[in-house]
């Protein structure tokens, strides 16, 4: 399985961490997150995150910056993408199980690096029920094809 991580500036550190523990699972990883600490634009990486899951460039995406809400907005604009922001690991579960998330968001400066791991971990664990949350999602979907 391929998952795209992304990140900006605050999340440096945190997706190194992620990247190698995601490696060490027989995951192989795509990195279009910044490698630097010095100020960039979270939307960007956002954006790349999203689109990468979106083309079918990867199976799945994590997107982190400081709080993990700025660079969910960013993926969530990208058509086809529902990102979820998770600072601990029921949530992550249930974007999963129930609202099929297909990238995970959370904040470097919310969660350390083990709850950061465990969280990711519980979300790739967890598998999309269908059923009624089909049919959610699918609404859910669907504001996207309409023209406001």
């Amino acid at each position: 399985m391929k998952i795209v991580i992304g990140n900006d500036h605050a999340g440096v550190g945190l997706k190194n961490t992620i990247k190698a523990f995601l490696e060490e699972k027989g995951y192989e990883v795509i990195n279009v997150g910044t490698d630097t600490t010095e100020s960039v634009d979270y939307p960007v990486y956002g954006e790349k995150v999203g689109r990468c899951v979106a083309d079918g460039k990867a199976d799945l995406g994590i997107a982190i910056c400081g709080t993990g809400l700025g660079i969910s907005l960013a993926a969530n604009k990208v058509r086809g993408i529902r990102a979820c922001v998770c600072s601990e690991p029921y949530t992550a579960v249930m974007s999963r199980r129930h609202n099929n998330c297909n990238v995970l968001c959370f904040g470097a400066r919310v969660v350390g690096e083990d709850l950061a791991k465990m969280i990711v971990e519980e979300w790739l664990n967890a598998k999309f029920e269908g059923g009624r949350h089909q049919r959610r999602v699918d609404l859910i979907m669907k504001i996207e094809e309409e023209k406001n």
